[in-house]
């Protein structure tokens, strides 16, 4: 019990909250980002417009068969000896999570707008619409009913996967978790179960929010 008492200090808590803002920041910014890219290409590859859909399909499948953890050592360390392009931790963190998680958001839209009866499509054509305003018009917010809970199940793992970016030096949740058990190893447990706490708060509202949504929409 005294280890807990003193793993839990406020300075090992303030520090512990900093790394938790960082997380939460990576993550924000990377959820809103892989949302607008991955809305485009899914949407790109379900268009089957020649050519760009599938070389956007082709890059899409080998994104999403590429481990998150090379994509953050090649943002971080790739970049600069093959491209002279230096990111700091934050953007590579920030770029590498974007990229991984767009192609499966791609996925997830694409599929989303298949489930959508054809006959939508064509009714909607035949009232005069175009190509594009019956897609966004009637079948994109149809589909979106059927994506909310996929696309939030992704960024709940999106927030779970910002904690790979410690191998870089991100100064995220992980990261400063380690620096105070790294101090005393009998914080270890206590730092465990303080990281499972927050990362259970943050995915359980995520959650709460999708249901939520589910409901407005339905």
């Amino acid at each position: 019990m005294q280890n807990f008492i003193q793993a839990y200090s406020w300075i090992n808590l303030r520090f512990l909250l900093e790394g938790l803002w960082v997380t939460i920041y990576v993550s924000a910014i990377s959820v809103v980002l892989s949302f607008i890219i991955g809305s485009v290409l899914g949407i790109i590859r379900y268009m089957k417009i020649k050519y760009v859909s599938m070389i956007v399909g082709f890059i899409i499948d080998i994104i999403r068969n590429l481990p998150l953890l090379l994509i953050i050592f090649f943002m971080y360390f790739g970049l600069p000896s093959t491209f002279g392009i230096r990111l700091n931790t934050v953007g590579a963190a920030i770029v590498a999570l974007t990229i991984f998680e767009s192609a499966m958001l791609a996925e997830i839209i694409r599929s989303g707008i298949q489930s959508i009866d054809v006959g939508q499509m064509e009714a909607a054509r035949s009232n005069g619409l175009t190509y594009l305003q019956a897609l966004w018009h009637v079948i994109l917010p149809q589909a979106f009913r059927n994506m909310v809970p996929p696309i939030v199940s992704q960024f709940v793992s999106l927030v779970k996967d910002s904690s790979l970016a410690t191998i870089i030096l991100l100064p995220e949740l992980m990261y400063h978790s380690q620096i105070i058990y790294g101090q005393n190893t009998n914080y270890m447990i206590p730092m465990f179960i303080a990281m499972a706490a927050l990362y259970f708060i943050i995915c359980f509202l995520l959650s709460q929010l999708s249901k939520h949504l589910a409901k407005q929409l339905n």
